[in-house]
């Protein structure tokens, strides 16, 4: 008679969540192979990422906390971190903040993983060197995988870089729902049939964001030829640039551009997102939101680099006028310009838009210049 064989202990881990939703896509790849070896992926987000966090088929749970913005809140931190004492066997802390790996500690978590960030060596007892210079997010998150398996037990080690992962996606990856897609249409009252979205805004600020005129351009353009409806998505801080956009179509186009900033929920950004045909967005959230899902995708950089964090999307197109403007000030990284101009987006051209639009039309893998 065989002996049962006793299933390996689930390990339990506690991811603590950037604050940034295209961040929380980019750490994606990393929770897909923590899950792909067995362990248990909890993530603890602020609510306005949560949702990206609820499409990730690697993730067990969503804890959602309410810290605000900028506070530190350090009693809240305890009281949750005490609520989750013994729940967990790994944290594995991605904002390089100090604020952001103290609850790990409240909750005595045995093994803390991070970046060395803001002076943590009491916080974590796995860490690795902060990186030079602005690193490509998605191997940033991932280089934490192997820190679980190395040397330094929790004595609080300082550690190297591990090697390359050989065999790990880079591609960030969410799911939507068919049935929640269908009755989110119903419910907006939205035409059958494809459409495109619009995103044009960018939570870090407007030297992000394509000129709305040009936006409008756009849409005016594919309307006539295609005649889809365009959906104009964002925060409610971006409702009044997106009825710019739209005010500024001739009337008889209106109806097709419909503008749904402040009027849906992250959740349903994602779902309208993962059933377009085509995205066209600024570097923003929005922009690796439509990537992980691998629709059709144009995205245009000015004040930031597509080397940075690209929309990881064989079916997108980045449109970056570094080296046809020559400006020095690209890529600033800043929220807003310095010059006033921000002729590294307002010299993009809608007609140049438009014919990546049309070049990235049913093409299933094509190449990201």
């Amino acid at each position: 008679m065989a002996l049962a064989v006793a299933a390996p202990p689930v390990m339990r881990s506690l991811v603590v969540a950037p604050q940034w939703i295209g961040d929380s896509v980019l750490c994606e790849p990393l929770l897909r192979r923590l899950a792909e070896r067995g362990e248990r992926i909890s993530v603890g987000a602020l609510p306005w990422v949560a949702p990206a966090f609820r499409a990730m088929a690697c993730v067990s749970e969503v804890l959602e906390w309410p810290f605000q913005h900028g506070r530190l809140d350090l009693a809240l931190r305890w009281r949750l971190g005490r609520s989750l004492a013994g729940r967990f066997e790994r944290a594995y802390v991605l904002p390089n903040a100090i604020k952001a790996a103290l609850l790990p500690a409240f909750a005595g978590i045995p093994l803390r993983i991070g970046y060395q960030g803001e002076g943590r060596a009491g916080l974590l007892n796995r860490r690795l060197p902060n990186p030079p210079g602005r690193p490509a997010m998605v191997g940033f998150y991932a280089a934490l995988a192997d820190l679980a398996a190395a040397g330094g037990g929790g004595s609080g080690a300082d550690l190297t870089a591990p090697q390359a992962h050989g065999s790990l996606d880079d591609t960030p990856r969410l799911q939507a729902s068919a049935p929640g897609l269908a009755a989110l249409r119903a419910r907006l009252d939205l035409p059958a049939g494809p459409y495109r979205v619009f995103a044009p805004g960018a939570e870090y600020g407007p030297a992000k964001c394509w000129p709305a005129s040009h936006y409008a351009q756009l849409a005016q353009g594919l309307i006539e030829r295609d005649h889809l409806p365009v959906l104009l998505l964002g925060s409610p801080r971006e409702a009044a640039l997106c009825e710019a956009i739209a005010q500024a179509l001739p009337v008889g186009q209106r109806g097709a551009c419909r503008v749904l900033a402040g009027r849906t929920t992250l959740s349903e950004a994602i779902e309208l997102i993962g059933g377009a045909r085509t995205v066209v967005s600024n570097d923003s959230g929005l922009m690796h939101i439509a990537a992980a899902f691998g629709v059709e995708q144009v995205a245009l950089f000015g004040s930031t680099s597509p080397l940075h964090t690209p929309p990881l999307n064989a079916r997108a197109r980045v449109l970056w006028l570094k080296d046809e403007l020559g400006l020095d000030c690209m890529p600033c990284f800043e929220r807003q310009c310095r010059y006033g101009h921000t002729r590294c987006l307002a010299d993009v051209a809608p007609e140049r838009v438009a014919g990546l639009v049309q070049a990235v039309a049913g093409q299933p893998g094509a190449d990201t210049p």
